[in-house]
């Protein structure tokens, strides 16, 4: 099945160059918040589009309370990054790092996986000494949640492979319905997925079964935050 995937996508991208240092986009609240309290207003959706779409079905993965990690393959080689250029990644996550993506073997796998095609595997760096991170893990980790090829959003089924290629895990999905079913979930406070403790999730990122943009190209996601319920 992952060969299958891989030889679709190269087909596709083959002779296009894509931007391997592009940051991650922010992700936008469900409702709009309050000006002069800042508290959510729902119902007040932040986003027509996103109204337009809330009873469509919606895929949401846990949100992890963390740092934003980029790994790029330009074609040539692996490197690491931050959310931005000037971010800096902790040793012991760089080291972890190195371990899942760095050296001869890895880099096997990115070129027998997408050749030269540059791709940006876009992830979270989270355990102790990050944010809350030691709730998760007294280590520190990478998780994946999304990946971009050639300017292209990957499906979730495609991330998944993707983590299966290097053996790491990817954010867990945790529900499919409407936006209601989403914000309805997130009141009731569900524990973490990626932790052996009884640790309550940060919140939830939703995005459409089927990865859409509105009229301005940009991508259809949003973030669900238990604390804005709270």
């Amino acid at each position: 099945m992952g060969e299958v995937l891989v030889n679709e996508l190269s087909a596709k991208i083959s002779n296009v160059e894509v931007k391997c240092t592009e940051i991650y986009h922010k992700i936008k609240n469900i409702y709009e918040r309050d000006i002069n309290n800042k508290r959510i207003i729902e119902g007040k959706f932040t986003d027509e589009t996103i109204e337009y779409l809330k009873d469509n079905m919606w895929e949401f993965t846990e949100k992890i309370d963390g740092t934003n990690i980029r790994i790029i393959w330009d074609g040539y080689k692996v490197y690491f990054a931050g959310r931005t250029e000037k971010s800096q990644i902790p040793v012991e996550l760089g080291n972890r790092l190195f371990d899942l993506f760095g050296g001869e073997k890895n880099e096997q796998i990115f070129e027998q996986k997408f050749g030269s095609t540059p791709i940006i595997l876009y992830g979270e760096g989270y355990g102790k000494g990050i944010q809350n991170g030691g709730l998760y893990s007294e280590t520190q980790e990478f998780i994946l949640f999304d990946v971009k090829i050639n300017g292209n959003w990957q499906e979730r089924k495609n991330v998944g492979v993707i983590a299966e290629y290097f053996g790491i895990n990817d954010v867990p999905v945790v529900l499919k319905g409407t936006l209601e079913d989403g914000v309805n979930f997130i009141k009731e406070k569900p524990i973490s997925q990626i932790t052996k403790q009884k640790y309550i999730m940060e919140g939830i990122v939703g995005r459409p079964i089927k990865e859409l943009r509105d009229r301005n190209s940009n991508r259809v996601i949003v973030k669900i935050k238990v604390c804005d319920f709270e």
